[in-house]
């Protein structure tokens, strides 16, 4: 049985974790280049796509790090293969992961359709989708200590957005649902 994410000796034990350090050589999607620009750009498609990682990761029981990171591995070829003009999903082999990249590709039609009924079009690129994806995956890895059943990168998320669905109570498997 897996500690809660809110679990105090959990949360303590995070602030000592020294992770080890980035390969900048070693990154995934180093052509790939995530700017501070691209960023502000599109701040609120970030902070979107991290609350439905988040809430796939969350609600789907079992979900480790390595899970997120997967899902995301499979967006990013996902949206490189949009890029050379052609629609081609890359599902990961892992079903956890399948069922988050699921969850968060759903999400993402959901914000491009309600993007185009406020605007009148769609702004969001698919470029943006790809860079915002991999600055996820980035940050993953930054986070990742190495361990296979950590959950510190789903923890950082769930922090960021404390009230998204998944959260709270209903992630401690200590808590009943009321």
């Amino acid at each position: 049985m897996s500690c809660p994410l809110d679990c105090e000796y959990l949360q303590d034990a995070r602030k000592h974790e020294k992770a080890p350090p980035l390969d900048a050589g070693q990154l995934p999607n180093r052509d790939i280049r995530v700017s501070e620009e691209l960023l502000e750009k599109n701040q609120d498609l970030l902070e979107f796509l991290s609350r439905a990682l988040a809430t796939a990761g969350l609600r789907t029981q079992g979900t480790v790090d390595r899970d997120l990171r997967d899902a995301l591995s499979a967006l990013i070829r996902t949206y490189r293969t949009l890029q050379s003009g052609i629609y081609y999903e890359t599902l990961p082999d892992n079903a956890v992961a399948a069922k988050i990249f699921r969850a968060v590709q759903d999400g993402i039609d959901e914000f491009r359709r309600q993007e185009t009924e406020r605007l009148g079009m769609a702004r969001t690129r698919d470029a943006d989708l790809l860079g915002l994806l991999v600055f996820l995956e980035r940050l993953e890895l930054d986070r990742n200590n190495g361990r296979p059943r950590s959950r510190a990168f789903l923890d950082l998320l769930r922090g960021l957005h404390p009230d998204s669905p998944g959260t709270a109570a209903d992630s401690s498997p200590l808590v009943a649902p009321g």
